[in-house]
């Protein structure tokens, strides 16, 4: 198999209000046309065992709410920390603010109020969406020696995480930012995120709706702990998103890589009809 280089992977999106209508600003940008280049947290391709067919998704790194190319008062107030997800055809852009339940003005005035998760079509969205993927032939890990020896040796490390249920098989596939290596007991275990957590109990068309953001632990082949970002309360009237609630999901299969060959650079055009296999 192959696999990412996260560094050198990113999704462009592209606006340009003098040819399209805005559908997730908040604020008027003080320029019509703004291209978005954002690396990938990860990436998550669902198959329909049923079909075959391959959903393909996409986490942008986080970045905050913000005015481009103003002079002065770049940070939108409240600001809010943003992460863009992209399916095969639609665009969802979770932000998290201070207090969970804030909502922004959308823009232009009078387009009413703009919700902390919004998903919309790419197509009627953007002028123009791509990812450039930049993948690498995999160089498995077999077992913890060579992952720890991987690690001190500073080598990059992609994890990916098999996970099934009745109707789908699910490929996660993310880079390790933080790893913990213990040479002397030959123990490891990754302390790495954010990354799509999938819902694979809905349906196809609904499968972006259902994404949550998690950071994920893992030190065996077969088991992994994510901890999930939910609504927390802390007092009766005050609520935030934290990454608050553990999860381990047990008969799974991880694998550690490491990159190596020749780096094979493709460019994908969204939204992609054919339900995400090019991805």
């Amino acid at each position: 198999m192959r696999i990412l280089d996260f560094g050198r992977s990113s999704v462009m999106f592209r606006i340009d209000l003098d040819r399209m209508p805005p559908r997730t600003l908040s604020h008027k940008p003080p320029y019509p046309m703004n291209n978005a280049r954002v690396q990938l947290d990860s990436r998550l391709r669902i198959t329909e065992r049923g079909t075959g067919r391959v959903h393909a998704f996409v986490l942008g790194v986080s970045c905050k709410t913000e005015r481009v190319g103003a002079d002065v008062d770049l940070w939108l107030l409240p600001n809010a920390d943003f992460k863009p997800l992209f399916s095969d055809t639609d665009f969802m852009q979770v932000k998290t603010f201070a207090q969970a339940g804030s909502v922004a003005q959308a823009y232009p005035p009078g387009s009413g109020e703009q919700s902390d998760r919004l998903r919309v079509p790419i197509e009627t969205t953007f002028d123009r969406v791509h990812l450039d993927l930049v993948e690498h032939e995999a160089a498995p890990l077999a077992g913890a020696h060579e992952i720890v020896e991987a690690t001190l040796a500073n080598q990059p490390l992609v994890a990916v995480v098999a996970i099934e249920s009745d109707r789908y098989t699910a490929a996660l596939e993310f880079p390790v930012k933080t790893m913990n290596a213990n040479e002397r007991d030959w123990v490891y275990q990754t302390d790495t995120g954010p990354v799509l957590f999938p819902d694979l109990t809905r349906e196809p068309h609904d499968l972006l709706s259902g994404m949550e953001l998690a950071y994920v632990a893992l030190n065996a082949p077969d088991w992994a702990d994510f901890i999930v970002r939910t609504r927390t309360r802390l007092a009766p009237d005050i609520e935030v998103y934290h990454y608050a609630t553990p999860v381990r999901l047990d008969g799974i299969r991880t694998d550690l890589f490491t990159i190596q060959g020749k780096a094979e650079q493709r460019r994908v055009r969204l939204p992609v009809a054919t339900g995400g296999q090019q991805a």
